[in-house]
Order: C-alpha cells, then sequence, then structure tokens
C-alpha cells in the first residue's frame, strides 16, 4: 500500500478489518513502531474526531505528530500547473508537497469539496496533487469524494454488532441546513460492499448518490418501506448530485425519530457526527442505548492505527 486514498488502497479489506479490532483490544502492543518517525496532519478544513483519533492512533504506535491547519496558518497554495501566480496564492503545491516530505515519513490531508463545481471536486486536486508531488505515502482524512477512515471505523462497528443473521443495513438521507458534501455516503457504500447484508439506500427524490457508486444497489425513495426490519440505520445528509450542491429541501419529515425506528428490528442507530440534534435525528434516537454514535467514534482510532502500522510496515 503505498498511499490510503481510498478503500480500495488496502491490500485486504478483511485483514485489516480483523488488524482494527485486535489493536483495539491491545492497543499499544505496537508502541515502538513508529520511533523516529513522524506524521504529517495537514488540514484544509475543521476537525474534532478526525484530527484527534489518528494523533490518538500515532501515539498508540509511538508516532509523534506534527499538524498544520492551512487555513489559518499557512501560506495559500495553488495547484494548477504552468499558472503565473500573481494573485494571493504564494506557494505551489510541488514545493509544499516536496518540502512537507523532507520532514515528515507519512503525511495525512483534510480537503473537503468546494460544492461549486463537481468536476473539480471529483478530480480530488489536493489529496491528487499531494500524492502526485510527495515522496512519502498520503493519508485521506476525508477528501472531497471520500472519507475511507471512518468507513472502516463504521465497519468495526457492524462488526462488534453482528446479528445471527444477514443483516439488513441502511443508509437514510437526513435533512440539514447547509449542503453537505457526498464523501461519507460515498465510502459507507463502498464499504458495504465488502459486508455480508442486505444494503437499501433511501432517500427524496434529487438525492441519490453519484450513480456510478451505487450501481447495483436497491434505492428507495420510500423512507418507511427501506426501514422495515433494519438492523442498522446509517443516516447521513448530503447535498444534491445531480444538481450539485444545491438542498432541495430543508424539511424535518427525513429526520430519523423513535417513531420510525419502531418499524426496525430494534435497529441500531450509526451516524459519523457531528451531528444536528433534532434536525437529523431526535434526541430520543440519538439519547437511546441503540445509539452507536459514540461507540463509531471510539473505532476511529482503530481504522486509522490500522492504516499506520500498514504503512509502517511497507516502510
Amino acid at each position: 500500500m503505498k498511499n490510503f486514498i481510498t478503500l480500495a488502497d488496502l491490500p485486504d479489506f478483511d485483514q485489516t478489518l480483523h488488524l482494527a479490532m485486535e489493536l483495539k483490544k491491545q492497543p499499544t502492543q505496537w508502541d515502538s513502531m513508529g520511533r523516529g518517525k513522524t506524521l504529517g496532519l495537514l488540514f484544509f478544513n475543521p476537525s474534532l474526531r478526525t484530527r484527534l483519533s489518528t494523533q490518538k492512533a500515532a501515539q498508540n504506535l509511538g508516532l509523534p505528530t506534527m499538524v498544520m491547519n492551512f487555513s489559518q496558518e499557512s501560506w495559500a497554495l495553488e495547484f494548477e500547473d504552468g499558472t503565473k501566480m500573481s494573485g494571493l496564492r504564494s506557494e505551489h503545491v510541488k514545493e509544499a508537497a516536496a518540502v512537507v516530505s523532507q520532514y515528515c515519513d507519512m503525511v495525512a490531508i483534510r480537503a473537503f469539496a468546494s460544492l461549486s463545481d463537481k468536476e473539480k471536486d471529483e478530480a480530488e486536486i489536493v489529496l491528487k496533487s499531494f500524492a502526485q508531488y510527495a515522496s512519502v505515502p498520503i493519508i485521506n482524512m476525508e477528501s472531497a469524494t471520500a472519507h475511507p477512515l471512518q468507513a472502516l471505523a463504521d465497519a468495526i462497528t457492524l462488526k462488534e454488532h453482528q446479528t445471527p443473521h444477514k443483516p439488513k443495513v441502511v443508509l437514510s438521507w437526513a435533512p440539514h441546513p447547509k449542503a453537505l458534501p457526498h464523501a461519507v455516503g460515498n465510502s459507507f457504500v463502498n464499504m458495504m460492499g465488502y459486508m455480508e447484508a442486505d444494503f437499501v439506500i433511501t432517500h427524496p427524490e434529487g438525492y441519490a448518490l453519484n450513480p456510478e457508486i451505487t450501481k447495483g444497489i436497491e434505492c428507495t425513495t420510500d423512507q418507511q418501506k427501506a426501514l422495515k426490519d433494519a438492523d442498522f440505520v446509517y443516516t447521513k445528509n448530503w447535498c444534491s448530485y445531480e444538481e450539485y450542491g444545491q438542498i432541495l429541501r430543508t424539511d424535518d419529515q427525513w429526520m430519523i425519530t423513535p417513531e420510525k425506528m419502531k418499524h426496525t428490528n430494534n435497529g441500531k442507530f450509526m451516524h459519523c457526527l457531528p451531528i444536528r440534534r433534532n434536525i437529523v435525528a431526535s434526541d430520543g434516537v440519538l439519547d437511546s442505548p441503540n445509539s452507536l454514535v459514540i461507540q463509531q467514534s471510539q473505532n476511529r482510532i482503530y481504522s486509522a492505527q490500522a492504516v499506520l502500522k500498514q504503512l509502517l510496515e511497507n516502510e
């Protein structure tokens, strides 16, 4: 594994999942592996779980970290080739990536979608530019189209609560006052391709995810039908893909409530956090014993640690 940009970069998904679960049992069993190495964490967007969990994962491996918030602490970066840099951007990614590679043995990057230009977002310019010009491994801490560390943590959570039967897993769109990217939904869909489950996506009209990603997966605009007998309900908002970046509705008809969860098979509730209470899901759902959101956030440590360990072993 040269870089970890998407789940497809993992040499073996099942082995990585097993490794993450073993690391959770003994987090510090490899606490000298990162000695003499440094992990750089570059944030172009805000973070809570991603930053802290990745730092904790590195700490468990004895791997020191350096953190930079590009939005506040760095020169503005230019990513286009051949441009005359006469504007506000003072440094080109060619130099920035090369320089960071001298200071760090691997670099993790968080850079959200703009939601204004679908073509540019799907080109993953920030992440792919660093992968092109850096001489060390690049790790995706959420990009314009993918959040594989979250998806791996979700897989750990599903595995920890596995049912005696083939589970039904539902990914349900939820309302939100802001336009949000597709990264979490995309990676959750990709992750479910590795799991044995009946998987259904439900969303209102106009909110289908990228059809290339959901190809072959059952999708329905009937949320109640989708929730029937579900063992797991993963809720997430995303903006329109077809009318890219747009909010087509903000009403609460799609909010997950205790009444809706009654249609499930005593279903567990999942969300990547942060979550807007009583917008995406009600207090009654989030505060119920069936809510797994805090456990998911804990598992972010071990998803990151499993990835970091494999990259260290490759070196």
